[in-house]
C-alpha cells in the first residue's frame, strides 16, 4: 500500500487510496520537531484490512526518520500506542 505524506507549515496528513477509497491520518504541527496526531480517518469500506495500522506505522517510521515527537491525541493512534510500547522514543 502506497502512503503519501502532504505536509503544509502547520498541519498535515498521511493518505493511501485502497480498492478506489482514501483513508488519511492528519496532524497538527506544535513545533519543528513536534506534532500531534489528531485524526486517523479509515472510512468503513477499509475497516479490518490494516489501512489504519499502516497509517500509523508510517507516521512513526516517519518521525524517527525526522526526529519528531508525537503527542497522540487521536484515539486510534493513542490505541495503537498502548499496544506498542517500543514506539516510545517517538511518542510524547
Amino acid at each position: 500500500m502506497e502512503i503519501i505524506k502532504e505536509d503544509e507549515q502547520n498541519r498535515g496528513r498521511y493518505v493511501t487510496v485502497v480498492d478506489g477509497v482514501e483513508a488519511e491520518l492528519t496532524y497538527s504541527r506544535m513545533s519543528p520537531h513536534s506534532i500531534i496526531a489528531d485524526h486517523t480517518g479509515v472510512p468503513d469500506a477499509l475497516k479490518g484490512k490494516g489501512v489504519g495500522k499502516a497509517l500509523v506505522e508510517f507516521l512513526i517510521a516517519d518521525a524517527r526518520q525526522s526526529g519528531t515527537k508525537i503527542i497522540p491525541l487521536c484515539p486510534f493512534v493513542k490505541g495503537q500506542y498502548q499496544r506498542h510500547p517500543e514506539w516510545s522514543d517517538v511518542m510524547n
